[in-house]
């Protein structure tokens, strides 16, 4: 087999079975399609205070997979000022001024964009990476390496152990399975629990705790791939919440998130582990990040203390159709 040819990586969801309806409804599933994203996000003061600058990420980031056709943004009270600038990672990010004092401040967002599925079957990985541990190329190394250090203490070597004991001992362990394995190791192994809180578990509160958002899941896969040695970074956006076949698609109705694996032969791939989903199947890519820290989609400031600040809530509506 040669290195262009490469090997895919197969795709399964809970056992042969799961893989055989997986599959079937994959290759029925139209080339294209077009989703629409409706995301509004409200706060609540208990009096009107000023605002300050707030950062935005909802503009996904175009690609050989998914193409905008349309994005807006409105805010109540009305902006006086937006700005678009790209982040230190290439993705699009609005900052926003507004207008007057208010005891509300909303953010509706409407995004449309042409999607087309790859599914982990299209994963096509060099010969030379078949196989773990393998090694980047010396012309990549240099702009993996920020993604592939550990960014958060593990004293007890608790996340490096959970790693490491999908490795095959005695006997080679193939790549698309290892990470697979990761993949759906938290999500059937960990409960998927909203949060209210601001910020991210660290990875070490993630296995203790055996719960935590996609958020915290997807930290977590990174940093375990990290400690294998292996180019991580986060991915925040949206998820499509089929209809398909009773299975449960978590992290609907608010914003996702994931991560991407850096793979020689197949580039960034997309690591869902809330959902045990390879590829970009169902995902909208709004931003990615070293850390989580860096794509925050929304943050802000007010003129004020705790006690002004009284709710806030997200909806977000995800809608498709075919394209064509």
């Amino acid at each position: 087999m040669s290195g262009e040819a490469g090997r895919a990586l197969s795709q399964r969801r809970g056992g042969a079975a799961a893989l055989e309806k997986h599959s079937e409804q994959i290759i029925g599933r139209p080339p294209m399609t077009i989703f629409s994203v409706r995301h509004i996000t409200s706060y609540r003061y208990v009096r009107e205070v000023d605002f300050g600058e707030h950062r935005l990420m909802f503009r996904p980031r175009d690609s050989f997979d998914q193409r905008l056709i349309e994005a807006s943004l409105t805010t109540y009270p009305e902006e006086s000022h937006v700005r678009w600038i790209h982040d230190v990672f290439g993705n699009c990010v609005a900052l926003v001024d507004i207008s007057r004092p208010s005891a509300e401040l909303r953010f509706e967002t409407w995004i449309t964009l042409d999607h087309t599925p790859q599914v982990a079957l299209d994963l096509k990985v060099d010969e030379e990476a078949l196989i773990y541990p393998f090694s980047y190329d010396k012309d990549e190394i240099a702009d993996l390496t920020p993604a592939m250090q550990r960014h958060y203490p593990d004293p007890n070597d608790e996340v490096g152990r959970w790693a490491r004991q999908f490795l095959r001992l005695g006997r080679p362990t193939e790549t698309g399975h290892l990470l697979m394995t990761l993949c759906y190791a938290i999500r059937e192994s960990f409960v998927y629990a909203r949060r209210q809180e601001h910020g991210t578990q660290t990875p070490v509160q993630t296995l203790q705790l055996r719960s935590g958002t996609c958020r915290d899941f997807a930290l977590l896969m990174m940093e375990a791939a990290r400690v294998l040695g292996l180019a991580a970074r986060f991915v925040t956006g949206y998820v499509y919440v089929p209809d398909r076949d009773g299975s449960t698609v978590l992290g609907g109705g608010s914003t996702h998130a994931w991560c991407q694996i850096y793979l020689p032969g197949a580039g960034w791939a997309e690591f869902d582990p809330t959902n045990g989903i390879v590829g970009n199947r169902d995902l909208i890519r709004v931003a990615v990040a070293r850390d989580p820290r860096q794509a925050v989609p929304l943050s802000g400031s007010y003129d004020g203390d705790g006690k002004d600040f009284d709710s806030m809530t997200v909806q977000v509506n995800v809608t498709t159709r075919q394209s064509g």
